[in-house]
């Protein structure tokens, strides 16, 4: 009772912040309209919106034959985050815009965030508090170049100031934010707000992005955005040590990401393909120096010293019907050293189905539906046999089997503002353990927006 009165406090605290701010649905997608040049010299240099964000997951009992250090409890379990969040938008000179994002988060996930490497919730941080606590997740700088081509405006929504720009243009983002706010997005799956929860099917597993524990960082991203195709080019700083919750600001530790976009159009539907390609560069541990050092109780941590770590990404969307859509991902990375910053994901593929609630008259509705299988590299393997410990996993032995994941959501609209969404997952060989689970995962998200 108190959470729930907690969390009402919370949405009538945004209510009186925000209510004379416009719905925006998400900070990734941009609507774009033709402009009328005089219309958007007349809109607001400002904006303001805002969210509030509740998921509450639970699990019965489950099988397990052991349980470790890093483990999901097998007990009966509950856990909940919340989340109050503030975009604020403010035009500069031409072409540039600042935003800060000034977050109030609580809670924790499942088992505080362990025993799952496709963990179940991404409103669920690393670290969690029981007691509110204040954030900045975003604060950035965006430069926008306008090139040539037909002239475009920009609407007014979260995280983008209403503005017009060129179809053809250079976008030069700069500061605090998250590297998959920019890579690696997905029309149908990459909002735990909006859409699928599990983080292998938000993002790509195996993409070990540079981020601190909540999964933000510093540094400078550049868009060429040209006809059909986009070139994104990224330079970010890694956490100070993995999973730290400090930047390395001095960039020694450092993570390169590049990624190709095409769109297309498939018997009238639009669609688009990327691929991505990343680099890091920092201090970490081999999971075969940590064996060889101590067979029986391994330890990345002891063993770090400055390498690589590379690895890249494939991502499709494609709209079937003006109502349904398609996705699938597939990564790699080369499983050598211990995750850095994301999760103990070394080979990961998810699809998944879309679906707007048109066909039963709910047109602001959404259901959706996914599959992942998420593997480790042989290196890994051997470390989690004898006993290593990682990031979100480690059960203190290993009867390996790949992690395999469904999840389904239905999020229905109750308004404009308001929506209620509920989740199911099943996942086998929890963090990859053949004498662990399957786990049943029962989810409730409550969304408001302002």
């Amino acid at each position: 009772m108190h959470v729930v009165k907690r969390f009402a406090n919370s949405l009538i605290l945004v209510w009186i912040m925000c209510s004379s701010t416009t719905w925006a649905q998400s900070t990734n997608v941009l609507t774009l309209t033709s402009a009328d040049p005089q219309e958007v010299q007349e809109e607001s240099p400002w904006s303001f919106h805002g969210q509030a964000t509740y998921v509450m997951q639970w699990h019965p009992d489950f099988s397990a034959a052991y349980t470790g250090q890093n483990s999901m409890t097998p007990i009966s379990n509950s856990a909940q985050t919340s989340d109050i969040t503030l975009y604020i938008g403010r035009k500069l000179w031409s072409g540039a815009e600042i935003y800060i994002n000034p977050e109030i988060d609580q809670g924790f996930g499942l088992s505080n965030t362990l025993g799952m490497a496709g963990y179940s919730s991404g409103e669920a941080y690393k670290v969690g508090a029981q007691d509110p606590y204040f954030r900045l997740p975003r604060a950035f700088l965006r430069q926008t170049l306008n090139l040539s081509g037909e002239t475009l405006t920009l609407e007014d929504q979260a995280n983008q100031v209403a503005t017009s720009i060129s179809a053809n243009n250079v976008v030069i983002t700069a500061g605090k934010f998250s590297v998959v706010d920019i890579f690696d997005t997905n029309k149908y799956a990459h909002d735990p707000r909006l859409d699928f929860l599990n983080w292998s099917i938000l993002d790509a597993g195996a993409f070990d992005y540079a981020a601190d524990a909540w999964g933000f960082t510093n540094g400078v991203a550049v868009e060429w955005n040209n006809s059909w195709w986009t070139i994104r080019s990224g330079f970010f700083a890694l956490s100070t040590t993995p999973n730290s919750t400090n930047l390395d600001l001095s960039f020694k530790q450092y993570q390169l990401v590049e990624e190709f976009e095409e769109r297309h159009q498939l018997n009238g539907h639009e669609g688009k393909f990327k691929i991505l390609g990343f680099l890091s560069r920092g201090t970490m541990g081999t999971y075969a120096d940590a064996v060889s050092q101590n067979p029986s109780a391994p330890d990345t941590s002891l063993v770090r010293n400055f390498g690589n770590k590379t690895g890249f990404a494939l991502n499709l969307e494609q709209e079937i019907t003006p109502t349904l859509g398609a996705f699938a991902r597939f990564s790699w990375n080369d499983g050598k050293t211990e995750a850095f910053d994301f999760t103990e994901i070394n080979q990961s593929l998810s699809f998944g189905l879309s679906m707007k609630g048109n066909q039963w008259k709910r047109h602001q509705d959404t259901v959706g539906i996914s599959q992942v299988v998420n593997s480790l590299s042989d290196e890994a393997k051997s470390y989690f046999r004898a006993g290593g410990m990682g990031i979100l996993i480690g059960d203190g032995g290993l009867n390996y089997g790949n992690e395999r994941i469904t999840e389904l959501y239905y999020n229905m609209a109750l308004s404009k503002n308001f929506a209620v969404g509920i989740d199911y997952q099943y996942v086998s060989n929890p963090a990859y353990n053949q004498d662990r689970g399957p786990i049943n995962i029962f989810g409730v998200r409550l969304r408001a927006n302002f």
